[in-house]
Protein backbone atom coordinates (compact mmCIF):
# COMPACT_ATOMS: atom_id res chain seq x y z
CA UNK A 1 0.00 0.00 0.00
CA UNK A 2 1.69 3.82 -0.67
CA UNK A 3 0.88 5.09 2.43
CA UNK A 4 2.40 8.84 1.63
CA UNK A 5 -0.03 8.40 -1.55
CA UNK A 6 -3.07 8.01 0.52
CA UNK A 7 -1.80 10.39 3.72
CA UNK A 8 -1.13 13.36 1.23
CA UNK A 9 -4.59 14.97 0.59
CA UNK A 10 -5.31 13.79 4.13
CA UNK A 11 -2.72 16.16 5.47
CA UNK A 12 -3.35 19.29 2.95
CA UNK A 13 -7.09 18.65 3.91
CA UNK A 14 -6.05 19.08 7.59
CA UNK A 15 -4.95 22.53 8.86
CA UNK A 16 -2.75 20.85 11.74
CA UNK A 17 -1.21 17.71 12.31
CA UNK A 18 -1.41 15.64 15.33
CA UNK A 19 0.73 17.33 18.46
CA UNK A 20 3.96 15.18 19.75
CA UNK A 21 2.47 15.06 23.16
CA UNK A 22 -0.50 13.14 21.89
CA UNK A 23 1.29 10.59 20.44
CA UNK A 24 3.72 10.44 23.15
CA UNK A 25 1.03 9.33 25.38
CA UNK A 26 -0.80 7.37 22.93
CA UNK A 27 2.54 4.90 22.61
CA UNK A 28 2.25 4.69 25.98
CA UNK A 29 1.71 1.31 26.86
CA UNK A 30 -0.20 2.18 29.99
CA UNK A 31 -2.73 4.01 27.78
CA UNK A 32 -3.09 1.21 25.26
CA UNK A 33 -6.65 -0.02 27.15
CA UNK A 34 -8.35 3.69 27.48
CA UNK A 35 -7.48 4.16 22.96
CA UNK A 36 -8.48 0.77 22.21
CA UNK A 37 -11.88 1.29 23.97
CA UNK A 38 -12.00 5.15 22.46
CA UNK A 39 -11.36 3.75 19.07
CA UNK A 40 -13.67 0.66 19.51
CA UNK A 41 -17.02 3.11 20.21
CA UNK A 42 -16.02 5.69 17.42
CA UNK A 43 -16.16 3.01 15.18
CA UNK A 44 -19.78 2.31 16.60
CA UNK A 45 -20.38 6.12 16.49
CA UNK A 46 -19.15 6.46 13.16
CA UNK A 47 -21.50 3.83 11.92
CA UNK A 48 -24.27 5.36 13.60
CA UNK A 49 -23.84 9.28 12.39
CA UNK A 50 -24.19 7.50 8.48
CA UNK A 51 -27.13 5.29 9.59
CA UNK A 52 -28.75 8.64 11.01
CA UNK A 53 -27.84 10.52 7.60
CA UNK A 54 -29.64 8.18 5.74
CA UNK A 55 -32.98 7.67 7.79
CA UNK A 56 -33.06 11.32 8.15
CA UNK A 57 -32.90 12.33 4.62
CA UNK A 58 -33.57 9.38 1.99
CA UNK A 59 -34.37 6.31 3.15
CA UNK A 60 -37.21 4.35 2.96
CA UNK A 61 -39.05 2.90 5.82
CA UNK A 62 -37.63 -0.81 5.19
CA UNK A 63 -34.67 -0.12 4.16
CA UNK A 64 -33.53 2.05 7.68
CA UNK A 65 -34.95 -0.04 9.53
CA UNK A 66 -32.59 -2.79 8.48
CA UNK A 67 -29.89 -0.40 8.89
CA UNK A 68 -31.18 -0.05 12.97
CA UNK A 69 -31.25 -4.06 12.83
CA UNK A 70 -27.47 -4.01 11.59
CA UNK A 71 -26.66 -1.90 14.77
CA UNK A 72 -28.53 -3.08 17.33
CA UNK A 73 -26.34 -5.12 18.69
CA UNK A 74 -23.53 -3.63 18.87
CA UNK A 75 -25.68 -0.61 20.73
CA UNK A 76 -26.56 -3.03 23.08
CA UNK A 77 -23.45 -4.33 23.73
CA UNK A 78 -21.41 -0.90 24.38
CA UNK A 79 -24.16 1.68 25.30
CA UNK A 80 -26.32 -0.65 27.53
CA UNK A 81 -23.25 -3.44 28.82
CA UNK A 82 -25.56 -6.06 26.94
CA UNK A 83 -23.86 -9.55 26.80
CA UNK A 84 -21.02 -9.52 23.93
CA UNK A 85 -22.65 -11.24 20.73
CA UNK A 86 -20.95 -13.44 18.28
CA UNK A 87 -19.41 -10.28 16.01
CA UNK A 88 -17.85 -13.11 13.29
CA UNK A 89 -21.39 -13.60 12.69
CA UNK A 90 -23.39 -10.87 12.82
CA UNK A 91 -20.75 -9.24 9.98
CA UNK A 92 -21.85 -12.35 8.36
CA UNK A 93 -25.26 -11.21 8.46
CA UNK A 94 -24.77 -7.97 7.50
CA UNK A 95 -25.94 -6.75 3.84
CA UNK A 96 -28.78 -9.16 3.80
CA UNK A 97 -32.47 -8.07 4.06
CA UNK A 98 -34.05 -4.72 1.78
CA UNK A 99 -31.10 -2.13 1.32
CA UNK A 100 -32.52 1.60 1.51
CA UNK A 101 -33.23 2.78 -1.90
CA UNK A 102 -33.73 6.56 -3.31
CA UNK A 103 -34.91 8.13 -6.32
CA UNK A 104 -32.80 11.29 -7.12
CA UNK A 105 -28.86 10.58 -7.98
CA UNK A 106 -27.89 12.27 -4.43
CA UNK A 107 -30.02 10.23 -2.25
CA UNK A 108 -28.76 7.12 -4.34
CA UNK A 109 -24.99 8.53 -4.03
CA UNK A 110 -25.32 9.04 -0.27
CA UNK A 111 -27.05 5.47 0.32
CA UNK A 112 -23.94 3.85 -1.97
CA UNK A 113 -21.21 5.61 0.50
CA UNK A 114 -22.91 5.28 3.71
CA UNK A 115 -24.22 1.37 3.53
CA UNK A 116 -20.35 0.80 2.68
CA UNK A 117 -19.22 2.93 5.03
CA UNK A 118 -21.33 1.12 7.74
CA UNK A 119 -20.18 -1.63 6.49
CA UNK A 120 -16.68 -0.93 6.61
CA UNK A 121 -16.69 0.62 10.39
CA UNK A 122 -19.02 -2.34 11.76
CA UNK A 123 -15.89 -5.04 10.88
CA UNK A 124 -13.73 -2.47 11.91
CA UNK A 125 -14.87 -1.95 15.32
CA UNK A 126 -14.86 -5.94 15.30
CA UNK A 127 -11.19 -6.21 14.94
CA UNK A 128 -10.45 -3.37 17.54
CA UNK A 129 -12.72 -5.79 20.09
CA UNK A 130 -10.47 -8.46 18.59
CA UNK A 131 -7.79 -6.88 19.59
CA UNK A 132 -8.92 -6.03 22.98
CA UNK A 133 -9.41 -9.50 23.49
CA UNK A 134 -6.50 -10.89 22.26
CA UNK A 135 -4.46 -8.82 25.08
CA UNK A 136 -7.58 -9.62 27.93
CA UNK A 137 -8.60 -5.83 27.69
CA UNK A 138 -12.33 -5.98 29.10
CA UNK A 139 -14.64 -3.71 27.63
CA UNK A 140 -15.19 -0.93 30.45
CA UNK A 141 -17.68 1.98 29.64
CA UNK A 142 -15.74 5.22 29.19
CA UNK A 143 -17.00 8.85 28.51
CA UNK A 144 -16.99 10.52 25.44
CA UNK A 145 -14.19 13.04 24.03
CA UNK A 146 -15.07 16.70 23.56
CA UNK A 147 -14.15 16.17 20.22
CA UNK A 148 -17.29 15.22 18.19
CA UNK A 149 -19.38 17.63 20.07
CA UNK A 150 -16.87 20.56 19.68
CA UNK A 151 -17.43 20.23 15.82
CA UNK A 152 -21.29 20.06 15.88
CA UNK A 153 -21.07 23.44 17.77
CA UNK A 154 -20.46 24.93 14.72
CA UNK A 155 -23.21 22.92 12.51
CA UNK A 156 -26.08 25.98 11.21
CA UNK A 157 -29.64 25.07 12.51
CA UNK A 158 -31.49 24.82 9.33
CA UNK A 159 -31.52 22.98 5.96
CA UNK A 160 -29.98 22.28 3.48
CA UNK A 161 -27.32 23.87 5.48
CA UNK A 162 -27.62 21.61 8.61
CA UNK A 163 -27.07 18.64 6.17
CA UNK A 164 -23.96 20.32 4.49
CA UNK A 165 -21.74 20.94 7.41
CA UNK A 166 -22.71 17.91 9.61
CA UNK A 167 -21.41 16.08 5.74
CA UNK A 168 -18.19 18.40 6.24
CA UNK A 169 -17.70 17.84 10.26
CA UNK A 170 -17.98 13.69 9.04
CA UNK A 171 -15.07 14.81 6.26
CA UNK A 172 -12.99 16.10 9.31
CA UNK A 173 -13.42 13.37 11.56
CA UNK A 174 -12.26 10.72 9.15
CA UNK A 175 -9.35 12.27 8.15
CA UNK A 176 -8.37 12.67 11.20
CA UNK A 177 -8.47 9.68 12.36
CA UNK A 178 -6.85 8.32 9.39
CA UNK A 179 -3.84 10.98 10.13
CA UNK A 180 -4.00 9.49 13.70
CA UNK A 181 -3.69 6.13 12.88
CA UNK A 182 -0.95 6.91 10.72
CA UNK A 183 1.09 8.74 13.12
CA UNK A 184 0.53 5.94 15.93
CA UNK A 185 1.46 3.23 13.75
CA UNK A 186 5.28 3.28 14.02
CA UNK A 187 5.43 3.31 17.70
CA UNK A 188 3.04 0.20 18.35
CA UNK A 189 3.81 -3.79 17.67
CA UNK A 190 3.96 -5.15 14.79
CA UNK A 191 0.04 -6.70 14.53
CA UNK A 192 -1.54 -3.19 15.67
CA UNK A 193 0.66 -1.08 13.33
CA UNK A 194 -0.67 -3.53 10.39
CA UNK A 195 -4.08 -2.81 11.72
CA UNK A 196 -4.21 0.38 12.02
CA UNK A 197 -1.95 1.16 8.82
CA UNK A 198 -4.92 -1.02 7.33
CA UNK A 199 -7.45 1.26 8.10
CA UNK A 200 -5.88 4.28 6.03
CA UNK A 201 -7.56 3.38 2.60
CA UNK A 202 -10.89 3.36 4.02
CA UNK A 203 -10.65 6.64 6.27
CA UNK A 204 -9.20 8.47 3.51
CA UNK A 205 -11.92 7.30 0.89
CA UNK A 206 -14.54 8.05 3.77
CA UNK A 207 -13.41 11.91 4.20
CA UNK A 208 -13.74 12.33 0.40
CA UNK A 209 -16.70 10.99 -0.12
CA UNK A 210 -18.47 13.04 2.69
CA UNK A 211 -16.92 16.61 0.97
CA UNK A 212 -18.12 15.39 -2.59
CA UNK A 213 -21.67 14.56 -0.96
CA UNK A 214 -21.75 18.19 0.83
CA UNK A 215 -20.60 19.80 -2.33
CA UNK A 216 -23.38 17.86 -4.56
CA UNK A 217 -26.02 19.04 -2.14
CA UNK A 218 -24.95 22.50 -1.96
CA UNK A 219 -26.03 25.13 -4.65
CA UNK A 220 -22.52 27.19 -4.04
CA UNK A 221 -18.81 26.03 -2.89
CA UNK A 222 -18.26 24.92 0.15
CA UNK A 223 -14.58 25.79 0.35
CA UNK A 224 -15.54 28.67 3.31
CA UNK A 225 -17.35 26.35 5.23
CA UNK A 226 -14.86 23.65 4.55
CA UNK A 227 -12.48 26.55 6.15
CA UNK A 228 -14.40 27.36 9.24
CA UNK A 229 -14.59 23.30 10.19
CA UNK A 230 -10.68 23.01 9.87
CA UNK A 231 -10.05 26.16 11.87
CA UNK A 232 -12.49 24.75 14.36
CA UNK A 233 -11.37 21.45 13.96
CA UNK A 234 -7.44 22.62 14.23
CA UNK A 235 -8.48 24.37 17.39
CA UNK A 236 -9.88 21.49 19.28
CA UNK A 237 -6.98 19.37 18.73
CA UNK A 238 -3.98 21.35 19.61
CA UNK A 239 -5.92 23.18 22.52
CA UNK A 240 -5.15 21.72 25.92
CA UNK A 241 -7.43 18.63 26.89
CA UNK A 242 -8.40 17.64 30.07
CA UNK A 243 -9.46 14.13 29.59
CA UNK A 244 -7.14 11.71 27.04
CA UNK A 245 -9.16 10.38 23.92
CA UNK A 246 -8.34 8.95 20.61
CA UNK A 247 -9.35 12.53 19.31
CA UNK A 248 -8.49 14.64 22.01
CA UNK A 249 -6.71 17.71 22.30
CA UNK A 250 -3.63 18.34 23.76
CA UNK A 251 -3.09 16.28 27.16
CA UNK A 252 -3.65 18.64 30.24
Amino acid sequence: MDYPQILSPVLHFLHCPTPQTWIDKARDPQNLPLLLTDHMVCELKAAQTAMLLVRKYVADKSGADTLLEWLKPYEAFTFREGPEPDFVALHKQIAKGAMPKADDPWGRALIDSMVLLIKEELHHFWQVRETMLVRNIPYVKITASRYAKGMLKGVRTHEPLTLIDKLICGAYIEARSCERFAALAPYLEEDLQKFYLSLLRSEARHYQDYLALAQQVSETDIAPRVRYFGELEAELITSPDPEFRFHSGVPG
